[in-house]
């Protein structure tokens, strides 16, 4: 005990807290993780209720409800590298409170139209693409400002709880706004998906910890070539290309399968679309087990080994998918999707962070956000592909292909450098620096 007789007890309490809560007793985390998670339960709520409304309150056919989806993945093509310059220049907590409160009021004006009889589909198209082009900013600024946060060990454990939560509104974000649908409205349940980011603003705002200040000559430096610097810094490092090469393959891949997934799950195999729901539900559940899993593996057997080994031992597993029969045969594309699920998770909370520690702070939101470009671009490709193999090979045939494609993906990361390690390296790597000109 020191002279205070109190002091002791405290710290006693706080290491008691940090073991039994990890990086949650941390205050400042704890407030990011509460507003990413009420935003993230946002964002799956709005993916819902767009189209349910192009739908249900406008009267919409298909096309109208596609180019509401389109309209929210849209900005991530179009402005994705510049926001990822600009984002570096800026005060990121300032950048994900604005977006918050820019989505939350976007929102909104969907209930006062349709209130006053004045609802369009021109009006949910802009909505989506300001959600969009909100969403754009919000996810690189939050994917840089984690380090701000955390450091050290702590962002692995951060990350891990992150994706958990993200995986969980996932799943429940759809069920929720149903919900919501079916008690208030769809119109009416739109004004609790907004309020959503008004928590996470708040939450956001309440944090104490000071970022560090923006480079000086950033503001000089034109900005072709500031966005320059960070696709030539991930083309050419021998950890980050291969990483974005996998995430954009097995997008391609994922989204491909996908596509057919409910067409060969009514068709072909016979489901109902209530057991539908069920089935595909088991890849966010693979999820939440990957985010629980990926912190522990890492300790265990180093990052880099822990990457490559689960990745080899969960990716072969899409195969049992395709293999689906009506009956027990329905449990092997349960067990494929949540294997793949839990593979995916603990691949992107290890390179999530590994780009967090390795990366440069003045280059890190340009990283980022030319991971995501290039990651997010091979997403409405994978669709495509996998819905014109399904008319021309069949669907079986189509989710074989696809799955295939996902098995073997793991081989771009063993090709790496990463596989002669045990752990992928932590220090910062060399930037180029950027001509004024």
């Amino acid at each position: 005990m020191n002279e205070s007789g109190e002091a002791e007890g405290t710290e006693e309490i706080s290491d008691r807290s940090r073991r039994r809560w990890g990086v949650l007793a941390q205050r400042d985390f704890r407030l990011l993780w509460i507003g990413e998670t009420v935003s993230g339960l946002g964002n799956s709520m709005t993916s819902v209720a767009l189209p349910l409304i192009t739908v249900v309150a406008l009267d919409a056919g298909a096309t109208a409800v596609g180019l509401v989806a389109a309209a929210v993945w849209l900005p991530w093509l179009v402005v994705g590298l510049p926001v990822g310059a600009w984002v570096d220049g800026m005060r990121k907590r300032s950048v994900m409170i604005v977006c918050d409160l820019v989505a939350g009021a976007a929102l909104v004006s969907i209930p006062v139209a349709a209130w006053l009889d004045a609802l369009t589909l021109t009006q949910l198209i802009v909505v989506a693409l300001i959600c969009g082009t909100t969403g754009v900013y919000f996810k690189t600024a939050y994917h840089t400002y984690v380090k701000t946060v955390l450091h050290g060990r702590d962002l692995m454990e951060g990350n891990a709880k992150l994706h958990g939560s993200e995986a969980a509104t996932r799943a429940a974000g759809p069920g929720a706004m149903g919900v919501l649908a079916q008690l208030v409205g769809t119109v009416a349940g739109l004004v609790v998906d907004a309020v959503t980011f008004l928590v996470s603003a708040v939450c956001l705002t309440r944090i104490e910890v000071v970022e560090p200040a923006k480079a000086p000559t950033a503001e000089r430096v034109p900005l072709r070539r500031q966005i320059a610097v960070g696709l030539r810094f991930v083309a050419r490092d021998r950890y980050l290309r291969p990483m974005v090469i996998w995430g954009a393959t097995v997008n391609m891949a994922l989204m491909g399968y996908q596509a057919v997934q409910v067409v060969f799950l009514v068709r072909t195999v016979g489901l109902s679309p209530a057991m539908v729901g069920l089935v595909l539900a088991s890849g966010s559940v693979g999820g939440i087990v990957g985010a629980l899993l990926a912190t522990r593996i890492s300790r265990l057997v180093g990052s880099a080994r822990g990457l490559l080994v689960f990745q080899a031992v969960t990716a072969p597993f899409a195969l049992l998918m395709p293999l689906t029969t009506p009956g027990p045969g329905v449990w092997l594309f349960v067990t494929g999707a949540l294997a793949v699920g839990i593979g995916v998770a603990v691949a992107n909370i290890v390179v999530g962070s590994f780009r967090q520690s390795y990366c440069p702070p003045q280059l890190l939101g340009r990283v980022v956000a030319t991971a995501m470009v290039i990651n997010h671009s091979t997403i409405p490709l994978g669709s495509l592909l996998g819905g014109v193999l399904g008319d021309v090979v069949g669907y079986r045939s189509a989710v074989w292909i696809m799955t295939a494609i996902v098995a073997s993906c793991w081989l771009i990361l063993a090709a790496s450098p990463m596989r002669s390690e045990r752990d992928l390296p932590d220090t910062e790597a060399p930037v180029e620096q950027p001509a004024a000109g």
